[in-house]
Order: structure tokens, then C-alpha cells, then sequence
């Protein structure tokens, strides 16, 4: 569910990604390379949800791939490994049960026209997940950008990493990480810092308490759940 149509929709991220995009799939692959990939097996079959313009889902080693966004744009900047679904994220996914072993989720939630809808996308994602299967969702977590928080057009649903861990929780989900400070709060303004600084940035945990600004949530569907 998206509070903008279609259409708005591709002009809101083209005006805010569209100059930098090769900036961005730099950043990604160093992301995906250097942290995200542990969390995903090569023969996983995994969904990048809100995938935007493709920056994790094509940069990610995995056995089956598949994207969801309402921005119709998006497909075109999809590998052909990628089954794109042009779809509401918290309406009813068009996978059966179990379908996927990994959700990747960055900078989505906060999208979402309230929580009734946040709700019911984490009630599709714990039916789409295989047993023992991850969520991993990052996004800005208000306790650190509580008035940049709503410099963008469409931010909506105001979260932290307790708030969104406390959702998944009362779902069924066992949390397996919860970082409140992850990475910065976004490349969309500002400069573009040489990639080098983001893989030392990975490794300095020290660094994430002084500049991080987004959550790191990772949950887990037991793999005793029905």
C-alpha cells in the first residue's frame, strides 16, 4: 500500500536517485560483499522488498531472486535473474506459503501510509518465509533523525528498532540482531564519500554509535511455527 500513485511515485525517486545512480550500485556492492551476503546463501531464494531501483537484489548472490515495488520503473533496472511483481506490499503476495528463505527490506516501512499496513505486510512476509527463514529490514530510526526524519515527501510511519522489533515479536518472529545504529541516514543528499570509507565504516563498529542513524533488524520465523 502506497499513499502515491503510480506515476507520483517515479517522479518522487527519479528526482531523488536518478543522478546518482552508479554511486549508489558502488555502495551497494560494497553493502551486500562485505555484510549482507552472510545473511543469505547462495542457493537461498530470496525477495528484495521495495527493491527500488535493484541496488541489493542485483548485486546478491542467490538461487532464485524476486523484487516487489509499485514504482513501475523498476523493472528496468532489474537483472534478468529477477522476477520483478509489481505489487501492494500489505496486500496478499501472489507466493505460496513459504516461498522464500530471505526478505531483504531497506528504507521501505517508512513508506507506508500507516502502521495497519506495516502490520499486515510483516503478517505477509511471516507467511512468504520458509521455517528458520530471515527478515532483514533496515530504515531511519526516529530517535536519531526526529526532524530530518520528515524532510522526505513521503515518510510516514515513524520508526525504532524497539518499535519495529516489538511488531515481529507479537508476529511470531524471534529477533536475532536489533542494532538501534547501523548505517548513516541517507545517500539521497549530501556528498558521495569514497566507497573505500564505507567497507572501513563495516568494520569499525565504533563508528556506527557516532554516525549511524538507521535500525538494523534481523528476525528469524522459528522453525517450529505452523
Amino acid at each position: 500500500m502506497s499513499a502515491h500513485q503510480p506515476d507520483d511515485l517515479q517522479r518522487i525517486y527519479h528526482a531523488r536517485f536518478g543522478q546518482a545512480v552508479e554511486y549508489r550500485k558502488a555502495v551497494w556492492r560494497v553493502l551486500v560483499d562485505e555484510f549482507f551476503q552472510t545473511y543469505v546463501r547462495p542457493d537461498a531464494r530470496v525477495m528484495d522488498l521495495g527493491c527500488g531501483y535493484g541496488e541489493f537484489i542485483n548485486q546478491v548472490r542467490a538461487g532464485k531472486k524476486f523484487a516487489m515495488d509499485l514504482n513501475p520503473d523498476a523493472p528496468r533496472w532489474l537483472g534478468a535473474d529477477t522476477e520483478f511483481i509489481l505489487h501492494d506490499c500489505s496486500q496478499r503476495w501472489p507466493l505460496t506459503d513459504g516461498a522464500v528463505n530471505v526478505v531483504f527490506t531497506s528504507n521501505l516501512f517508512e513508506h507506508l501510509p500507516h502502521k495497519a499496513a506495516l502490520g499486515q505486510t510483516l503478517d505477509e512476509i511471516r507467511r512468504c518465509l520458509a521455517k528458520d527463514g530471515l527478515l532483514v529490514a533496515m530504515g531511519p530510526n526516529i530517535k536519531f533523525v526526529p526532524g530530518s526524519y520528515w524532510d522526505f515527501w513521503d515518510h510516514y510511519v515513524p520508526l525504532t528498532e524497539l518499535s519495529l522489533s516489538e511488531a515481529l515479536e507479537t508476529r511470531g518472529f524471534a529477533i536475532d540482531r536489533c542494532e538501534d545504529r547501523f548505517l548513516p541516514y541517507t545517500m539521497a543528499r549530501g556528498p558521495q564519500y569514497p566507497v573505500a570509507f564505507l567497507s572501513l565504516y563495516l568494520k569499525l563498529r565504533l563508528a556506527w554509535k557516532f554516525l549511524g542513524k538507521q535500525f538494523l533488524v534481523i528476525a528469524r520465523k522459528p522453525a517450529e511455527s505452523p
